[in-house]
């Protein structure tokens, strides 16, 4: 498997200056999938945008591992609810027009 398109966990570990373990909980809870590469742990760099939010979430509020999960399955449900209200109000706006 190539390693262009990940990360690995010490340089973000670094980066983020966040231990570890954090990753580690992240990925036990399933919030991140860890990949690894040549006894390399990474984390793909689509993720990044998620993984930056739990982060702040995590730092800025003071929130756990648990909370986060918590936070994040709810932005999961109202994300799904937008898209389920937009594609409602587009199949009105056809019964509408006649």
């Amino acid at each position: 498997m190539d390693a262009t398109n990940y990360i690995s966990l010490t340089q973000l570990c670094e980066h983020y200056q966040v231990e570890f373990s954090f990753f580690n909980q992240l990925h036990e809870v399933g919030l991140i999938k860890v990949t690894t590469i040549k006894q390399t742990l990474y984390l793909h760099q689509d993720t990044l945008n998620d993984l930056e939010k739990m982060i702040r979430i995590h730092q800025d509020l003071n929130i756990n591992i648990e909370g986060i999960d918590a936070v994040f399955n709810l932005l999961q449900k109202m994300e799904n609810l937008q898209r389920e209200l937009n594609s409602l109000q587009n199949r009105l706006k056809l019964y509408e027009k006649n």
